[in-house]
């Protein structure tokens, strides 16, 4: 593993959001839903979430759309954005440090409370 470095540039934005969906692509808890929504679309989900944390986090306003849409009618519950977090924390703190990286927790955390929240307000006025 090399030295942990800061989150400054698009090609470390690049280098955590493929780390990350590395592991989601191949986790026990989240692969069924990532890949079974996702199929074989996955430059194109990267291509977006690069531009999503590259506004978040780097102030570069690339990515425009609404985050939530997508995920509204996913079948997820707590036990996957609670294995959401704990991956994405891991994938950060692995490799990155900094104010950036503690951005970029904080930013998924809230982002995956207000996921959840919404999701699940969603799933019973249907």
């Amino acid at each position: 593993m090399g030295q942990k470095k800061e989150i400054a540039t698009l090609g470390e934005v690049r280098q955590l959001v493929d780390i990350f969906y590395g592991k989601v692509r191949k986790d026990d808890i989240l692969s069924d839903i990532f890949n079974g929504v996702i199929q074989d679309n996955w430059p194109a989900h990267l291509e977006k979430m690069y531009r999503f944390w590259q506004t978040v986090l780097l102030g570069e306003h690339t990515y425009y759309g609404s985050p939530l849409a997508p995920h509204i009618k996913l079948p997820v519950q707590g036990t996957h954005f609670d294995r959401w977090k704990q991956l994405f924390m891991e994938t950060v703190d692995e490799n990155f440090t900094g104010e950036k990286a503690a951005e970029a927790k904080f930013r998924a955390e809230k982002m995956a409370e207000m996921f959840q929240l919404k999701i699940e307000y969603f799933k019973h006025i249907e």
